[in-house]
């Protein structure tokens, strides 16, 4: 059940709702946006009418949530989260691209790259230091001890860091120098990593699983919710199916799905789901087209060693080309 109380409602009415939803056996988990506060009961109360609380001071609506995931539903709201991660607004009608460096061996290569990206108009970057692989013998990135090198070298050329958690002992070392986390699709089903992260309450950008529906992967959007973070991504990375002309099939039916169940953010990240350059580019602007609040586009600066493949990842101009195709798009559809 979710209570929305009206915009001029008192603390004292918040609280006093708060302590009648916990005499009914309910926990109470309270988001406040700029105008408005809601409470989302989570529990059983057999026999329990939720059309009591209308009647209460301050109470403006009172919707039933029959989802099995109660904090992440749309039920009930108008309007859509917007995730603030250190200032970018994510979400809304802005659209974010996301240049996800994987490829990075060196900090200061990215002093190399820097101009370019800015007049792209990106404002954050990925960037690898552990990265979990399938096989052992792949990149797995630059070793713990750069974090704060990377971070430095980020933060000194105007960007915000974003940075894969894989365990929970390293996740609140990593939020220190990130602005923003990724939970990778090999442990979107990580509870307890999850538990960890929503404590931490730092914004996640969470991926889906290879082999998850929609309804899972927003239920492992629940779980970081319900520890107490709310600024949560959904993350479209493709998922395995029948076909093998790419690695992953892109399923951008997935980004309408989760935008009418759920109230959060969803990304598409192409580069990850066709591992193919060249399909790339039409499936970021696919991506938005169909809804998506961003994408994630894996960049390869020439001048790097490479050691791992990069097969999916775009040099500096075809990122360029690619960006001014999403921004016309954008345009279209009523996004900036």
């Amino acid at each position: 059940m979710v209570v929305f109380m009206k915009n001029n409602a008192s603390e004292e009415e918040v609280e006093a709702v708060i302590k009648k939803l916990n005499a009914f056996g309910f926990d109470v988990h309270r988001s406040s946006g700029v105008s408005q506060t809601v409470l989302g009961a989570i529990g059983v109360s057999p026999g329990f009418d939720h059309r009591i609380f209308r009647g209460l001071s301050g109470v403006a609506d009172v919707q039933r949530v029959t989802e099995p995931y109660k904090l992440a539903s749309r039920v009930g709201r108008d309007t859509s989260t917007v995730v603030d991660v250190d200032g970018v607004k994510m979400g809304g009608t802005a659209i974010t691209v996301i240049a996800s460096i994987t490829s990075l061996e060196s900090i200061l290569q990215l002093k190399q790259i820097e101009p370019k990206l800015r007049s792209s108009g990106v404002s954050l970057i990925q960037g690898t230091v552990l990265k979990p692989r399938t096989s052992f013998y792949d990149y797995h990135g630059v070793e713990e001890e750069h974090l704060m090198l990377m971070h430095q070298i980020v933060d000194e050329c105007g960007f915000k860091l974003m940075l894969e958690v894989s365990t929970s002992d390293l996740a609140e070392k990593t939020a220190n120098y990130a602005s923003m986390l990724l939970v990778g699709a090999r442990n979107m089903q990580n509870f307890g990593l999850l538990q960890v992260l929503g404590e931490i309450n730092k914004p996640v950008l969470l991926e889906r699983g290879f082999a998850a529906t929609v309804e899972e992967w927003i239920m492992s959007a629940e779980y970081l919710m319900r520890a107490g973070n709310t600024n949560i991504i959904l993350c479209e990375r493709g998922i395995r199916t029948f076909e093998v002309a790419t690695r992953y099939t892109l399923d951008l039916s997935a980004v309408s799905i989760a935008k009418s169940k759920s109230h959060l953010p969803v990304f598409v990240n192409p580069s990850q789901g066709v591992r193919l350059r060249d399909h790339v580019r039409p499936m970021a602007s696919a991506a938005i087209a169909a809804g998506a609040d961003g994408v994630v586009i894996h960049l390869q600066n020439e001048s790097m060693n490479v050691t791992k493949s990069v097969s999916e990842a775009l040099n500096l101009d075809q990122f360029r080309g690619l960006i001014e195709e999403v921004k016309q798009i954008g345009q279209i559809i009523g996004r900036t």
